[in-house]
């Protein structure tokens, strides 16, 4: 993990947040938040852990899992700019453990604010309390359209909708991916991802390369 000058992190921050917050809680933000730039494939937060900081992404992608009981994972859906992971702000409601897992799906450049700030924020600002209530629905919608995919999609129409999903929060038609990272994902097997995938190209919806997807019908 690598934190670049404040200059740059702060100009990338002013530029996501300034009309989100109002200029005094931003100066806060900067000011006791701190800057990590996370390589791809970091695990940020796992099932069982205390959060203490709420994290606030500038840039990059976090895919937040759910685990089951084997410890196999399963995909909820993804954190991109701008967004926070509302599930940690739980540690608003008394320090309680983390139910899922938080890995970056690429790079990322986040602002991790200690709760207990965050706390005192939630009485303070006006626009900090509506963030997080608006992260809370944000992250509940995700969650129910994950449980809507499992209950009533079949695997092909969930494949899909992984794919497209990953293209919009990398901003790259082209993902650097395998066929057992996405099984994972998806909670399935390889060999049924890998023939799902062959039969999208045949349909001239994507083409295969070595260790990577790239998007045609997108």
């Amino acid at each position: 993990m690598t934190s670049p000058t404040p200059s740059s992190w702060h100009a990338d921050a002013k530029e996501r947040f300034t009309g989100i917050f109002e200029p005094e809680l931003l100066d806060q933000i900067l000011s006791v938040g701190q800057h990590m730039v996370v390589p791809e494939g970091t695990m940020l937060m796992d099932v069982g852990q205390t959060m203490d900081a709420i994290p606030l992404l500038l840039g990059g992608a976090i895919k937040i899992l759910r685990l089951d009981q084997e410890g196999d994972e399963i995909l909820l859906y993804f954190l991109e700019s701008g967004d926070s992971c509302a599930l940690s702000m739980g540690t608003y409601m008394g320090n309680t453990k983390s139910s899922i897992r938080a890995v970056t799906e690429r790079q990322t450049s986040l602002i991790m604010i200690p709760v207990q700030i965050g706390q005192e924020w939630m009485k303070q600002y006006d626009t900090w309390s509506s963030f997080v209530l608006e992260s809370y629905q944000s992250r509940l919608e995700e969650m129910l359209e994950a449980i809507d995919a499992l209950a009533f999609m079949d695997l092909p129409t969930r494949l899909l909708r992984y794919l497209t999903d990953k293209v919009k929060v990398q901003g790259d038609l082209t993902l650097n991916t395998t066929h057992q990272i996405i099984a994972n994902d998806l909670h399935t097997s390889r060999v049924v991802v890998s023939r799902l995938l062959k039969r999208f190209e045949h349909e001239g919806k994507l083409k295969l390369h070595r260790n990577a997807v790239e998007m045609i019908g997108f």
